[in-house]
């Protein structure tokens, strides 16, 4: 553990390149990928990890928040309940430039929690990583795996269609669901997994145009709100909070693609 935080003492003095804003241009729907909020309980180490996995330092509204092409990472200095594991969003995945093996190898020298093909944040926070050759920074956003049980699969592929204009389609024998920086997989359980709320995952977030108008449809749809749309909730973007049939925390944005 000593070796762990020396080494990512050391990566955070490392230079790094700038890099443009992080959310990608929407789809139809206005919809792109936002950010993951995670419940951590010890920012500084859990921000050290992220700059050791190939994301950047920015400010947004006043506080330290990590990037990644495709998302932002945001750290809420609260303990967890538990890891991603056993929940609805059971690990978000990465893609790197370099073999996955490669990769994985110098993480778990550095002392972070690997298993084949995955790594694990301090707070047991599960992240499969990916070879693309075609990506340019040191780590980009690839996807997110949900579990929901086998009955309701495609009722899920289908509702994040409708609700967020997301592109359907097939991954081998499982459903997927694309958003412009994100596909989003749809795996089965036999059983309802736990909620996302107060784990090492508190929520996934979409950018939203015009959310205001965003959230009014999606209340004409069904959806009822945790956190009502409010332009205020934050200094430098608009949110709003809901949770899906299956227990996913979803927070929408407005603001977030300017940093």
């Amino acid at each position: 553990m000593e070796r762990f935080f020396l080494t990512l003492s050391l990566v955070v003095l490392w230079p790094v390149a700038p890099m443009r804003a992080q959310v990608m241009p929407p789809n139809e729907m206005g919809v792109a990928m936002g950010h993951l909020h995670l419940n951590v309980r010890n920012a500084e180490a859990a921000r050290k990890f992220w700059v050791l996995l190939g994301a950047t330092v920015v400010k947004v509204g006043g506080a330290d928040v990590l990037r990644i092409p495709g998302a932002f990472v945001f750290l809420s200095p609260t303990a967890p309940s538990g890891g991603s594991g056993g929940t609805v969003v059971n690990h978000v995945g990465v893609s790197v430039p370099n073999s996955e093996e490669e990769f994985i190898a110098k993480l778990k020298a550095a002392g972070v929690k690997t298993e084949r093909g995955h790594v694990y944040s301090p707070d047991d926070m599960n992240i499969e990583i990916h070879e693309d050759k075609s990506v340019t920074a040191p780590i980009a956003n690839r996807q997110i795996h949900l579990v929901v049980p086998e009955s309701s699969v495609r009722e899920a592929q289908a509702w994040y269609v409708k609700m967020f204009g997301a592109k359907p389609g097939m991954r081998g024998t499982i459903p997927i669901a694309e958003v412009p920086g994100v596909r989003l997989n749809f795996f089965t359980s036999p059983d309802a997994k736990l909620p996302t709320k107060g784990r090492a995952l508190d929520h996934i977030g979409f950018e939203v145009r015009n959310l205001e108008a965003f959230c009014k449809k999606l209340e004409a749809n069904g959806v009822k709100f945790d956190s009502p749309y409010s332009k205020s909730r934050y200094r430098d973007y608009a949110s709003a909070e809901f949770t899906d049939p299956w227990g996913t925390s979803i927070e929408l944005t407005e603001g977030l693609s300017r940093f």
